[in-house]
């Protein structure tokens, strides 16, 4: 049903805002976490954009809500165009990513306690079901299309879930792992030093 797939995504926000506003001292760490909602967020929002507030827009008793919900993604928008800076120490980032943060759980909150329920009575079952499924398909691809835009995350194969890109095998490498650092860069044994 096309709740319970939008409630995954919700709940994989909630858990990426609450990551990223604690975020202290690491930028590549911070960097990574804000990539990855922001593709989850850009991804969402497309996605149920086009497979639950279009079919509500089509019924005056989802015109108002519809509505709204498109307002509140416009401003997450706005925050996330803002918050897209090079440097994520600046002065003031942590302070939008919180504004960020609270505003998303907001929409959240609010979608899951008033707009699914206006949208539970407008759209038959059958409706709901065919929804999600689309739905389902069409954040997958919006992750694949958001994220092809970064070169440090990836929309795992197995998941569908936005991921770091070559994180288990940047990190060995980093700690001197001959193999993965030969992995890296495409070879099969590591250089020979001698």
């Amino acid at each position: 049903m096309i709740f319970d797939a939008i409630r995954e995504s919700h709940d994989l926000q909630r858990d990426l805002c609450r990551k990223l506003t604690a975020s202290r001292g690491d930028m590549a760490v911070r960097q990574l976490l804000f990539l990855q909602l922001k593709v989850e967020l850009m991804a969402h929002a497309a996605a149920e954009e086009r497979h639950l507030y279009v079919p509500l827009l089509m019924q005056d008793g989802g015109l108002d809500a519809s509505r709204h919900a498109l307002h509140e993604h416009h401003e997450v928008d706005e925050l996330l165009e803002e918050l897209s800076v090079r440097n994520k120490q600046q002065d003031g980032w942590i302070a939008t990513a919180k504004q960020l943060s609270f505003k998303v759980r907001h929409h959240l909150k609010e979608e899951e306690s008033k707009f699914f329920q206006v949208a539970g009575r407008l759209l038959p079952d059958a409706k709901k079901a065919q929804l999600g499924a689309r739905y389902r398909r069409e954040i997958v691809r919006m992750r694949k299309h958001y994220a092809a835009q970064y070169q440090t995350v990836v929309v795992s194969p197995a998941t569908g879930l936005v991921k770091p890109a070559r994180a288990a095998a940047d990190q060995a490498a980093k700690r001197g792992n001959a193999q993965a650092g030969a992995r890296l860069r495409g070879k099969s044994q590591p250089r020979r030093t001698a």
